[in-house]
């Protein structure tokens, strides 16, 4: 793939579009309607868009404006690994790792950490696996284990990913280093929080009298030659191609972890989900298919709604860390202000993205989702069958799951809220003040995405709906949803301050801290 950065593009601004501008008037001109149904089916899904807004004149907006970006082109760009990573010169095929016909070396990847984890669990190795790595060599092999061992696993895993040592000391603690397997994960092998964390794992792998350490190593990366430098057995490295995205790359052998813990046909299993909503995303035409239907109503709520951040309210508490994984395959695809052209983005883009399971959900910041000034959209993720033995739990969740969504909706009026003072006997005057407090604005948009159990194959349907639905907001807004520049700044900046908190030494003279900067590592230097 080729890897030089391209020449700056000439592309419009999205505001100079005539059908932006049909786009929003259709947007601003319709409401969240409970008079008809709106849902989509997916593979692996169904979503409903009964609470966004919708008109038949906003669809017809929306298609002309992902015409008008250039959808049909760009996908085919997208799924063929062309390189649509422009300002790294990189393509974005992370489709290629779940595809059923992958390229050759895709698929002898795969069949080579197959058999590795096979022949572990046949000689019944590695009781215990810390895995290391961090952000997108994190966050998918977190969600996977967490949905599908959360009842219980006979190898234990570990994440360590934070470069606060007290995260390397607590993912060691207790374990019998005979039996635990260390697993590397970075696609450069330079990541600093990885290599800090691995080389205290190393040094506690022989302290504790193994004879052989980096034998309890497996590394995946794009750079093996750095793996082998460091130690990682040559038959213990696998591969990460540079054209992976971390927050796109738990399809490939960063689920080495998730194949030990629950087994490769869970990870098999999430692929063909993924590949099968690839195959949706390609064929459904945009009124019927989902990531594109998400992704316009996304745009509505940010861009002409002005909507600074989105919900996400798993109702299973299973999917705990569905809500940072997205939340880093939004905000670090989406969180730009320029765009192609190198020119100011003209509207608000990707918005901050947070949440928590329900019910917990509803005694921590519900409240403020209903009755805030601000509120935010919502997206209710719900399972159609538990996978427990206790039947009035799961209608009990499912419930909560949709009085929380029709409280979004429908709101409360104020009459509505005096009659229910009345009724409960309260003094006209008091009924009158109190009213005031119990109203719900109401109309507050939000999807609700039913999964008819989880599966393996639904998750990996659901990830892939957000990845391809981030995809067409970032080609309606003229981003690039595949670098992560502020991310790189930032380590950039570290590099120097590791050095200057070095005792007796001063702030590297190679960059100009601000005052306060320099007062801190002043201080923390002691």
């Amino acid at each position: 793939m080729p890897n030089s950065i391209l020449a700056p593009i000439d592309f419009p601004a999205l505001t100079a579009l005539p059908q932006w501008k049909r786009f929003t008037l259709a947007a601003q001109t319709c409401e969240v309607r409970d008079t008809a149904l709106d849902i989509v089916q997916a593979p692996g899904l169904e979503v409903d868009f009964s609470g966004q807004r919708h008109s038949p004149e906003l669809l017809a907006a929306g298609r002309a404006l992902i015409a008008a970006r250039g959808l049909d082109t760009e996908r085919a760009r997208l799924l063929a690994g062309e390189v649509v990573n422009i300002t790294e010169g990189r393509a974005a095929w992370h489709t290629a790792l779940r595809a059923p016909d992958a390229p050759p070396e895709v698929q002898a990847e795969r069949a080579r950490m197959d058999a590795w984890v096979r022949r572990a669990d046949t000689e019944r190795r590695w009781r215990n696996i810390v895995h290391i790595g961090i952000g997108g060599s994190d966050w998918g092999v977190r969600l996977a284990v967490g949905a599908f061992g959360y009842a219980g696993m006979w190898r234990q895993v570990r994440f360590v990913a934070n470069i606060d040592g007290h995260a390397i000391e607590g993912g060691l603690a207790g374990l019998d280093p005979r039996e635990t397997l260390v697993v590397l994960v970075s696609k450069s092998f330079t990541t600093a929080e990885t290599l800090q964390n691995a080389a205290r794992a190393r040094e506690w792998l022989a302290a504790t009298g193994v004879a052989r350490p980096d034998d309890h190593f497996v590394a995946v990366t794009a750079r093996a030659d750095l793996a082998l430098a460091w130690g990682v057995p040559a038959g213990q490295v696998f591969r990460l191609w540079d054209w992976v995205g971390g927050r796109f790359s738990l399809w490939s052998a960063v689920s080495l972890t998730t194949a030990l813990a629950v087994g490769s046909d869970i990870l098999a299993g999430m692929q063909a989900g993924a590949a099968a909503m690839d195959n949706h995303f390609v064929q459904a035409p945009p009124d019927v298919n989902a990531p594109i239907r998400m992704a316009l109503a996304g745009i509505v709520n940010r861009s002409v709604l002005g909507q600074g951040s989105l919900n996400i309210a798993p109702y299973d508490s299973r999917l705990a860390n569905l809500v940072p994984y997205v939340q880093q395959l939004e905000m670090e695809s989406l969180g730009k202000s320029v765009d192609l052209a190198g020119h100011p983005v003209s509207v608000p883009t990707g918005p901050a993205v947070w949440g928590m399971p329900g019910t917990d959900a509803q005694h921590t910041f519900f409240q403020w989702l209903h009755q805030g000034s601000d509120g935010a959209p919502v997206d209710f993720i719900l399972c159609q069958e538990a996978d427990h033995h206790w039947p009035d739990h799961h209608r009990r969740l499912i419930a909560n799951c949709l009085a929380q969504r029709e409280a979004l909706m429908r709101g409360k009026s104020l009459d509505e809220a005096l009659v229910e003072c009345e009724v409960a006997g309260e003094p006209p005057d008091r009924a009158a003040w109190l009213a005031r407090h119990r109203v719900h604005p109401g109309g507050r948009p939000n999807h609700l995405i039913v999964l008819p159990r989880l599966s393996p194959y639904s998750l990996g349907a659901l990830l892939a709906l957000y990845e391809h639905k981030v995809f067409v907001q970032a080609l309606v807004w003229g981003i690039n949803p595949f670098d992560q520049w502020g991310v790189e700044y930032g380590k950039v900046l570290a590099q120097d301050i590791v050095q200057a908190l070095e005792p007796g030494r001063g702030a590297s003279v190679d960059v100009a801290h601000d005052l306060s900067t320099h007062h801190w590592i002043d201080v923390f230097r002691g």
